[in-house]
């Protein structure tokens, strides 16, 4: 569907380094990446607004490189979606039909198509400035909509909207996928990845550093960038020792971790899951390898329940529910023992963050 190849671009002093994806047709492709990793200056290179340095771009197999904007077939809503405050929600959505030069009719039918698609029927006469944030996001989807476009390109499109306003947009984005609608979305939100995406790319500082599935980059994360935005905050730089059929990772602060057989480099990064750091006072029952004594350092309320901090030399974060907290109540400056199975380790690469 679209592809670039080697997608290079200099703005002031950053730049973007031979940006190489495919997007397939119909797939939801999340690029994320904090801000400034250059998400938004590959979408404007995709669909037109900023010629390329260098590298090429396919769309349906034709190159569109140097393409004009409106000849690509390519739809973009932007972070502030642009809306124009002088035009009712019905203009604003047929402005680029206007543009297109389409008959009447044809404007107003798909203006109506587009309405109904994001249940904002009832707004065509309103003006946007009387609009919620996640009123004017479906207005700006329509508008681009209209277009029918062979792509669509989406910059933070929940910058703007509540957050008891993000699982309806999450919902109206997925059955926009579902009915066929090829989708690249920005963003800075893990958690937007994991519940849109059928495909992932995380960004950094101009490069795109890994892709797959959700779970292909967040369970198997190339660096500790992408593992922390998988949430992952247990990292410990180990150097590792084998046996005859197991492994041993030994920590600066010389904390020992035993690791399941198989291949490991002579010194990398162990993380663990922080559900899958489990608390008690005498040992977790199961678990007869990588028993850590240590004293909780703090607790802190989560979502889910609360966090643990485990001072062991080095420090582990635990996470666990409201009724094990219950059960248990732990208490900061008590001793505990964490435990964890060898099969949780996981091995990375450093990673350069300054990449």
């Amino acid at each position: 569907m679209l592809r670039t190849e080697r997608l290079s671009k200099r703005i002031d002093a950053f730049s973007l380094k031979d940006i190489s994806l495919e997007v397939a047709q119909g797939e939801y492709y999340v690029l994320l990446g904090r801000s400034g990793a250059g998400k938004t200056q590959l979408l404007e290179l995709i669909c037109g607004l900023t010629p390329p340095d260098s590298g090429r771009i396919f769309l349906e197999g034709e190159e569109i490189t140097r393409k004009r904007v409106q000849d690509r077939g390519i739809g973009l809503v932007f972070q502030d979606l642009a809306l124009f405050p002088h035009y009712s929600v019905k203009d604003n959505i047929m402005y680029p039909l206007k543009i297109k030069k389409l008959s009447l009719t044809e404007r107003v039918d798909r203006v109506q198509r587009a309405a109904a698609e994001m249940n904002i029927t009832d707004l065509l006469l309103r003006n946007p400035n009387t609009l919620s944030g996640g009123e004017k996001q479906r207005v700006a989807l329509a508008r681009t909509l209209v277009t029918q476009p062979k792509i669509l390109l989406l910059d933070e499109p929940m910058a703007s909207v509540d957050a008891s306003l993000k699982d309806d947009i999450r919902r109206m984005l997925r059955r926009l996928n579902r009915s066929g609608q090829t989708i690249i979305h920005v963003t800075h939100d893990f958690g937007e990845a994991i519940s849109l995406a059928s495909r992932v790319g995380v960004m950094h500082n101009g490069r795109i550093i890994q892709e797959g599935t959700p779970l292909e980059v967040f369970n198997h994360p190339v660096n500790r960038f992408v593992a922390r935005y998988a949430g992952i905050k247990n990292f410990f730089r180990a150097t590792f020792i084998k046996s005859y059929n197991s492994c041993s990772g030994i920590t600066e602060k010389r904390t020992k971790f035993r690791l399941p057989g198989g291949s490991y480099p002579s010194a990398g990064l162990l993380i663990i899951g922080s559900t899958e750091v489990l608390l008690s006072r005498q040992g977790a029952a199961g678990v007869q390898i990588n028993n850590i004594h240590g004293i909780i350092d703090d607790v802190v309320p989560s979502p889910t329940g609360f966090e643990i901090t485990v001072n062991a030399g080095d420090f582990f974060y635990a996470d666990i529910t409201h009724r094990e907290m219950e059960e248990n109540r732990f208490i900061t400056g008590e001793k505990v023992i964490v435990s964890f199975r060898s099969e949780s380790l996981r091995v990375v690469g450093e990673g350069d963050e300054r990449i």
